[in-house]
């Protein structure tokens, strides 16, 4: 059963790979981190205090459950975790972790994927970049982020 996780709490990566080790052949992983710099509404590089993440709860838990069971079904994975963390992280911060297993690679390295796509298009979280001189602007969607996620769409 897939392991969905928001909240503001970091996460023992060792341990969430460790869990889904039991039984599998492969194990794959994606974990973003916040960057030093961000870009805002200028275009312009600029340095970054924090990135600060808003959501709903309910919705986003059931949300990420969706996208899990997605790759669940669609490839031959024994589980599945999504940690998402919430609130004011600081550069360098742990932000998500994708991770899949299965009993051969190629379905825990497609699976991790598409879990990391979907969840940047798809998850209901709200981003406010919060810049060292002081000033904030709201994450917009971006479309190479949704040409990414349409990849995984069959005809």
């Amino acid at each position: 059963m897939p392991r969905i996780v928001v909240g503001p709490a970091d996460f023992d990566l060792d341990a969430e790979l460790r869990r889904l080790e039991t039984g599998a052949g492969a194990v794959a992983s994606f974990v973003g981190l916040v960057r030093g710099t961000a870009q805002g509404d200028t275009g312009v590089s600029r340095p970054l205090a924090a990135l600060t993440l808003e959501h709903y709860p309910g919705m986003t838990e059931q949300a990420l459950a969706a996208i899990a069971d997605t790759a669940m079904t669609r490839w031959h994975l024994l589980d599945c975790t999504i940690i998402h963390r919430v609130g004011c992280l600081k550069p360098g911060a742990r932000i998500v972790l994708a991770a899949a297993s299965s009993a051969h690679r190629r379905d825990a390295l497609e699976a991790t994927g598409f879990l990391i796509d979907w969840l940047k298009t798809d998850a209901p979280f709200w981003k406010r970049e919060d810049f060292i001189d002081g000033t904030t602007t709201w994450v917009a969607a971006r479309s190479a982020d949704t040409d990414a996620r349409d990849r995984w769409i069959t005809p």
